[in-house]
């Protein structure tokens, strides 16, 4: 299952390293291209509850194998556009399995390992995503650099169609499962602490993405690096997520909101000395490992919070993280083109969106209260 993650992960990231090419070859400017970036983010929100909610009744095999299908057919359909149009709605369309591909996905491999070995359990299918920044992403952007963006975009495509066959093969078919409903999925949306923690990790990661989105042209206009070592900084990057969601899988066994509130503390720094340090290619690169390397450290204890707040909307609750991840992806590509297209210089992205994750922390303090104070009252009404 982490396999699809490693397509997810390709075709969400890739588009970043790629911005420059295909915004030239379909006649958009660099702050416009972000708009494709935003689509992309906005069909994950959209997608996320909407699939998830859908194929409840669906054994949850099955809806993985479809949502690979899925990923395929709009990954070559995103290859193939002929025009920037065309282009940004091919990649709405690619985000709409995103979040119910891992939602489904995260709820089946926790269900095949003990409770206490749920945020390793999704952490191992988030590594996919995460491996995609070591070896799909820089590879996809050196492809497409080789033989044009849209080969990127098809590589994706077979690689979400060996996910399917490698997952028909390979992942169990639990047929004992209890069956998933409408209602019950649905039931996750009328809790407090679902909404919530959405809240913390939309404002927490767009610090990531507003430097992320557009980190090739600071890479080579302000830090001075060719063109052929983005591939590189990518990696750098991708290396710092893998390890940031492994280490966050077990932290998050121990002490889950603490490793999110200093997750999102180092995050914020990260962004600010990005900003300073991005002339030397050398700062750069470190403030980008660490940045995601802190950033994606929550990762594991938002998804298990989130499942756990869902409770009988498990799917629609991992779901959901996923939503609340692109709706950051949006808001930092948004934030981030406004100020270039303000003139504020490639630097004032990361810049302006060192105050997200300070967001997201102070969103998690409110959470944290407000479980709290519902502990009591149910305590209060047992006795």
């Amino acid at each position: 299952m982490a396999l699809g993650g490693l397509a997810i992960g390709t075709t969400e990231f890739a588009s970043m390293g790629l911005l420059p090419a295909f915004a030239h070859d379909l006649g958009a400017s660099v702050p416009q291209a972000g708009g494709a970036i935003s689509a992309y983010a906005l069909g994950v929100v959209v997608g996320a509850p909407v699939l998830a909610v859908a194929g409840a009744r669906w054994p949850r095999k099955r809806m993985v194998l479809v949502l690979a299908l899925a990923l395929a057919v709009t990954n070559i359909g995103s290859a193939l556009a002929p025009t920037f149009g065309t282009f940004v709605a091919t990649r709405f369309l690619a985000g709409l399995p995103h979040g119910a591909y891992f939602g489904t996905a995260s709820v089946l491999a926790a269900s095949l390992v003990p409770r206490e070995r749920r945020p390793r359990a999704i952490a191992t299918v988030m590594s996919g995503l995460m491996i995609a920044n070591i070896v799909g992403v820089p590879g996809a952007t050196w492809l497409g650099q080789a033989a044009g963006w849209p080969a990127a975009y098809l590589a994706t495509g077979a690689i979400a169609l060996i996910t399917m066959a490698a997952v028909y093969l390979l992942v169990p078919d639990v047929r004992e499962q209890r069956r998933g409903s409408v209602v019950a999925e649905l039931s996750a949306l009328r809790r407090g602490q679902v909404w919530i923690t959405m809240a913390v990790i939309a404002a927490g990661f767009g610090g990531t993405f507003a430097v992320y989105s557009y980190i090739t042209p600071v890479l080579t206009e302000v830090s001075g690096m060719a063109e052929y070592a983005i591939p590189v900084a990518l990696a750098v990057f991708g290396v710092g997520m893998t390890l940031g969601n492994q280490v966050g899988g077990r932290l998050a066994e121990l002490a889950p909101v603490r490793t999110i509130a200093v997750g999102m503390a180092v995050a914020s720094l990260s962004t600010a000395v990005f900003a300073l340090v991005a002339p030397s290619a050398v700062a750069a690169v470190a403030a980008l490992f660490t940045l995601s390397f802190s950033s994606t450290a929550t990762t594991p204890a938002l998804a298990t919070r989130l499942m756990d707040a869902g409770r009988e909307g498990p799917t629609l609750g991992a779901a959901l993280h996923h939503a609340a991840f692109n709706v950051s992806n949006a808001l930092g590509a948004a934030v981030g083109g406004l100020v270039l297209a303000a003139g504020w210089g490639w630097t004032s992205p990361a810049a302006v969106a060192t105050i997200l994750p300070l967001l997201g922390l102070a969103t998690l303090a409110v959470a944290v209260r407000m479980e709290r104070a519902e502990r009591r009252r149910d305590l209060a009404l047992a006795a």
